[in-house]
């Protein structure tokens, strides 16, 4: 693994994401999903009303693996983290499901579907439905995405096509995403405030955060920064 470790904004959110492991660029660009993948990825979630700056300030964002794992031997892909690689990242995912709680959780991509899904031996056995599964002790729903790469086509012919579409509209039909939509502009928004705590509104207009959102934050941060 080649670092440094790329993570998202440790935010209190409902909604978990859950990538497979940064590329080479976004170590430089400190955050994940950062180049054309991204790209792919935050139009869809436009179309669902959170455009790219609002999805990173209300979605967590956590990987599989957090570094960059480097090129692959052939093809000029990306390597696949290996089993020991994925096993020694995953206490960090299962302190973050046990801290954070989510409602909702968006794995994207086939690594990222394994360690979620593992008996989905396809894209088509998972990708547009809603499950209901529990992870780290947390009871939570499903929806996975295909991971957006333009290597991949999956995404762009039948029957993935059909299939992201419906699993789009399930998000985009979820309660705890539509609470992230219905919550307004996120632009003035502190990382670790739950949504509707904006910087700039009047003490009597704000949600006032409780101590659990509060804890949640902290320990997201130090999660992150490999203090637990």
């Amino acid at each position: 693994m080649i670092g440094p470790v790329v993570t998202g904004l440790p935010v209190v959110s409902p909604v978990m994401l859950i990538g497979q492991a940064p590329g080479v660029h976004e170590g430089p660009a400190g955050k994940p999903f950062a180049w054309t993948a991204g790209k792919t990825m935050f139009a869809w979630f436009a179309s669902l009303g959170l455009p790219e700056d609002a999805f990173r300030r209300r979605v967590y964002m956590a990987a599989v693996c957090r570094c960059f794992p480097g090129k692959a031997a052939k093809g000029g892909g990306d390597r696949v983290p290996s089993d020991d690689e994925v096993a020694r990242c995953s206490r960090h995912l299962t302190r973050e499901l046990q801290i954070l709680r989510p409602r909702l959780v968006i794995p994207v991509g086939k690594l990222a579907i394994a360690q979620i899904a593992p008996e989905a031996n396809q894209l088509v056995d998972i990708v547009g439905a809603r499950r209901r599964a529990t992870l780290a002790g947390v009871e939570l729903e499903i929806i996975a995405l295909p991971h957006p790469s333009g290597a991949s086509t999956w995404h762009r012919m039948e029957p993935g096509k059909t299939l992201l579409a419906h699993a789009l509209a399930e998000i985009g039909r979820h309660e705890a995403w539509r609470e992230l939509v219905a919550a307004g502009d996120p632009a003035g928004d502190r990382v670790g405030d739950p949504p509707g705590d904006r910087v700039g509104d009047p003490p009597g207009d704000r949600v006032a955060p409780t101590a659990g959102a509060a804890t949640a934050a902290r320990a997201a941060q130090e999660v992150h920064h490999g203090r637990r």
